[in-house]
């Protein structure tokens, strides 16, 4: 099955702000960047769309199934890490202590008033569970944290929530399944 995942274009908010479920437009030239993934999603044939809640991710989502008729699912599971009293600081402005310790334990760590990375995974995994029962080729338009675990989970591998997110429009195009390594060969996908 193919699993196209795709990250947001980047959104309108300066840089070095923590946004994580703030509800950030997408940038005002933001455009050219949603035809991107548009052209980039529709020629991988997909029938389903999924979807985060935010604007950043469900105007590029409605786009895209649109252009190719593919069915738009909508998922909670697929918002960023809620990060608490954190979102809408600069992290520069975020207490060094607080960093430190989300960086010695990401998956226990939950900023004030956030949720932890394991919750983040629980939820994320839960959903990539929901992906391969459907078994139908499908594009995740979501944000860095749960596309890293998907990605992660897609290769058999552990995730790393502290590693880098994909590039803003960036797709990483999969084969997932029991017999996904023959597909994947079959299509020229390389797993990235």
């Amino acid at each position: 099955m193919r699993l196209l995942l795709v990250r947001h274009p980047a959104p309108e908010i300066a840089k070095g702000v923590c946004y994580g479920q703030l509800d950030v437009p997408l940038h005002r030239n933001s455009e050219a960047d949603i035809l991107a993934v548009v052209d980039s999603v529709r020629c991988c044939r997909v029938a389903k769309v999924w979807s985060s809640p935010s604007s950043r991710c469900l105007i590029p989502a409605q786009a895209v199934a649109a252009s190719t008729r593919a069915r738009l699912q909508v998922d909670e599971r697929l918002q960023e890490l809620h990060f608490g009293e954190w979102e809408g600081l600069r992290w520069a402005d975020v207490p060094r202590s607080e960093l430190d310790r989300w960086a010695a334990d990401p998956l226990g760590f939950a900023p004030p008033g956030g949720e932890t990375g394991l919750a983040l995974q629980t939820r994320t995994s839960d959903l990539m569970r929901t992906i391969i029962e459907e078994a139908v080729g499908c594009a995740v338009i979501s944000h860095g944290g749960p596309l890293k675990i998907l990605h992660a989970l897609a290769c058999g591998a552990t995730p790393d929530l502290l590693a880098p997110p994909p590039p803003f429009g960036g797709i990483i195009a999969l084969t997932v399944g029991p017999h996904a390594g023959e597909q994947r060969q079959r299509d020229g996908f390389r797993d990235h």
